[in-house]
């Protein structure tokens, strides 16, 4: 059986680091845009390497592949990927969780400046009604005077409050798997998230879509919140109840909202945070910069060179 490594989707436009690697071993490359578990099985069958987007990784899927093949899949999050399936098949799953920490970093931090600063309504209501006066806005807080929470204080999250400190804001953190020294060096409170959520002006979300983590912010989620709170969605759409946050917006328990990343995707056209002013909408774009695109695929190269070559895996999840 030949030796074969294969992409089964991305969204860059080009896979020059994957096919190079797969030269440099004398591997079949093959280059895909699967989006269901059919066309996903037919990619990865028989290869030893799949580099994988947001394809289904399904048990079906991962039993086409031999034994000890390797997915690598292009950014931090796996939830695509069937973990247990993978571990029970003897094949090992890779991510690359730190090509883009500042990328998706910038793009939160200023998702939640503009929140802050009510910047859509001002612009809608320009747009809609020729000028506004700023009364629409109020009320809208200093920065000195302005707390922001982070639901999940890892690399990213981090980042994102030594941005956001810049300004003069305070942070706080609630997450079960850090380290309380290691934010106090870094300037942020953890706290259990029930003594948080009432705080914070701002919140701004960084942590793995699992089981227990799916609808995090649901409805019973919104009215623990300080009333007018803004939202920042760069992780996961499935850790936001889209309904219950479409409701805490219109009732304004929920100040504003923007959201990078949606469950599913793309966003429902009929979707109600479509026509609300208060909301700022991204197509999954918060991880990407030319630099941090790059990063991605040289990153997943190297991992596969490794798999390889039979080398230790630089950051595997199984």
């Amino acid at each position: 059986m030949s030796l074969k490594v294969v992409v089964t989707d991305e969204a860059f436009g080009a896979v020059e680091y994957e096919r190079a690697v797969a030269d440099k071993f004398g591997a079949e490359f093959a280059h895909h845009q699967c989006a269901d578990v059919a066309s996903t099985q037919a990619a990865v069958r028989d290869a030893r390497i799949a580099f994988v987007n947001f394809a289904p990784i399904t048990r079906e899927v991962l039993q086409e592949m031999p034994p000890g093949a390797v997915i690598i899949r292009y950014g931090i999050g796996f939830d695509n990927v069937d973990i247990e399936a993978a571990r029970q098949l003897g094949i090992r799953v890779a991510n690359v969780p730190d090509y883009g920490v500042d990328t998706v970093a910038d793009h939160a931090a200023t998702a939640m400046v503009a929140l802050l600063r009510k910047l859509p309504v001002f612009d809608r209501e320009i747009r809609d009604n020729g000028w506004t006066p700023i009364q629409v806005g109020r009320p809208i807080k200093g920065f000195m005077d302005t707390t922001i929470g982070l639901l999940g204080a890892g690399r990213i999250g981090v980042a994102v409050a030594r941005r956001l400190q810049a300004f003069g804001m305070t942070i706080l953190a609630a997450d079960p798997y850090a380290d309380t020294a290691t934010l106090a060096a870094a300037g942020v409170e953890l706290l259990a998230l029930e003594d948080m959520l009432g705080r914070v002006d701002g919140l701004s979300l960084h942590m793995p879509l699992t089981d227990e983590t799916r609808h995090v912010v649901n409805a019973a989620f919104i009215d623990h919140l300080r009333p007018g709170c803004m939202v920042v969605n760069t992780a996961r759409g499935g850790l936001i109840d889209e309904e219950a946050m479409a409701a805490g917006l219109e009732r304004g328990a929920i100040g504003g909202a923007a959201l990078d990343v949606f469950d599913p995707e793309p966003l429902a056209k009929d979707s109600p945070l479509r026509r609300l002013p208060n909301v700022i909408l991204t197509p999954h774009a918060a991880f990407y910069s030319e630099r941090s695109l790059d990063n991605l695929q040289r990153l997943a190269a190297e991992e596969a060179e490794r798999a390889l070559a039979d080398e230790p895996l630089r950051c595997p999840v199984v």
